[in-house]
């Protein structure tokens, strides 16, 4: 693809800003490699072959019938049984789950005795069912007394049944049957067998909550713990067992999705608006930086708490809050570039041929205004990436379990022993906003038409 001159030569001036350069494919790297996060944290396998039927987990949502189990729902891909059930191993779970309920027979007869009413029982005595009939059936000296199950129920047994006899088993649950012979599987698993949301229940070090990616002594213990490594938490666990390292990187794509998007839209609105009130001006440039002036006076922060009283905290409901101030730092440069470039001789030319208003803004002046488009777009990323990492911190953000930078900021916090949560998370954070700010600066300097010369 050809390039205009005067855009070859801007971006021949930022490749020889060694550090905006470098900092810019940098951050292309990370973001590039942390896009398919699922493809580098998740619980699933990414392929799993079982007798060479291929499955996808990631992609398609499997029931544990799909494997011949017995329950409609997911599998846990990790878990023990879900391992035994490929192995052929399942027969015994099938068993334990549709084994019926053993009891032990005793015989449905039982006696009272004076002892079970007094403290010292030195007669014999035995109630007998006849007692509650208003006549007396007893023979003299006739002292025993049962009670059978039959007395409780509605309808009495058969009489040939024998009396100490059971009700029988318990129904068994139906369910497909597990293999009888192991299966040839085989699975291609993510590097980090965990995704920002998942608790596991076991651990191998007997640390979930809180585990740290090196070696540590237990005071209540008495002993040392292992490293989280040991169970693939290569940065250690938050305060609710969720792998650290999982969440930072789909934080981190998060982030970067959410600051980009942010820029631009805030980009187009502030186009819009900043160039319909620098092409027209008169009183549609006054209203509108009135209007303009009072709407930036309201402070984010203020407008946020009062939505999220009836509104339920989203991504979504964020972007949009967001956007409602995030057009008026580029409106502001836009307006002067239209202010500027509407007295000049080709837009006089365009309008004396008869093209119209819109056209003119947009093929005319407005290529020749994206200098400060182009040149503040690194600062408004890092402006919605701020953003939304201080309103997660305040626990203003997306909600849990979603993953978030600012989220993993607030439990180091809380957390100060945890300094697997806090150094990672804020070397991320502090190195993602330089990094974009260099490459601000690269970009500034390389469209300064001052350096041209």
């Amino acid at each position: 693809m050809k390039l205009d001159k005067d855009l070859a030569e801007k971006l021949r001036r930022f490749k020889l800003d060694k550090r905006a350069y470098v900092s810019f494919l940098f951050l292309l790297v990370a973001f590039a490699v942390t896009l398919p996060a699922e493809f580098l944290c998740n619980i699933k396998p990414i392929l799993l072959v079982v007798d060479g039927r291929p499955y996808f987990p990631i992609f398609v949502q499997y029931s544990e019938k799909d494997f011949g189990g017995a329950l409609p729902s997911e599998p846990d891909y990790k878990s023990e049984e879900f391992v035994q059930l490929l192995k052929g191993q399942g027969e015994s779970l099938e068993k334990t789950r549709s084994s019926p309920i053993v009891t032990e027979e005793k015989p449905n007869v039982f006696a009272l005795t004076p002892e079970d009413f007094e403290e010292n029982g030195d007669r014999p005595f035995a109630l007998d069912s006849r007692d509650f009939d208003e006549k007396d059936f007893r023979p003299e000296g006739d002292t025993s007394f049962s009670i059978g199950t039959e007395d409780f129920e509605d309808e009495s047994p058969p009489a040939n049944k024998p009396v100490g006899e059971t009700a029988g088993p318990a129904p068994e649950t139906p369910g497909p049957a597990a293999p009888q012979k192991p299966r040839a599987y085989w699975a291609l698993w993510p590097p980090v067998r965990y995704d920002y949301k998942y608790i596991p229940t076991k651990s191998r070090t007997g640390e979930v909550v809180l585990a740290a990616p090196y070696g540590t002594y237990s005071p209540s213990r008495g002993s040392d713990i292992e490293s989280s490594w040991l169970d693939g938490h290569y940065l250690g666990t938050d305060d609710r067992g969720r792998d650290v390292l999982a969440r930072l990187l789909y934080g981190f794509r998060i982030s970067m999705l959410f600051g980009i998007s942010l820029a631009i839209t805030g980009t187009i609105v502030g186009c819009l608006l900043g160039g319909i009130q620098g092409y027209f001006g008169g009183w549609i440039d006054l209203i509108g930086q009135r209007l303009t002036e009072i709407w930036g006076s309201m402070p984010r922060l203020y407008i946020l708490i009062i939505l999220s009283s009836f509104l339920v905290p989203s991504a979504l409901i964020l972007f949009v809050i967001l956007n409602l101030t995030a057009w008026m730092g580029i409106a502001a440069y836009i307006r002067a570039e239209f202010l500027k470039g509407r007295n000049l001789e080709y837009v006089k030319a365009a309008k004396a041929m008869g093209v119209s208003n819109f056209e003119i803004m947009r093929r005319h002046i407005l290529p020749n205004s994206l200098t400060p488009v182009i040149t503040f777009f690194p600062f408004e990323v890092t402006s919605g990436i701020l953003a939304l990492v201080s309103l997660d911190y305040l626990n203003l953000g997306v909600p849990s379990p979603a993953p978030s930078i600012g989220e993993l900021l607030s439990q180091g916090k809380t957390n100060l022993h945890a300094v697997w949560i806090l150094l990672p998370t804020f070397t991320a954070l502090t190195l993602t906003l330089t990094l974009l700010t260099f490459v601000g600066e690269g970009i500034r300097n390389a469209f300064d038409p001052r350096a041209a010369g």
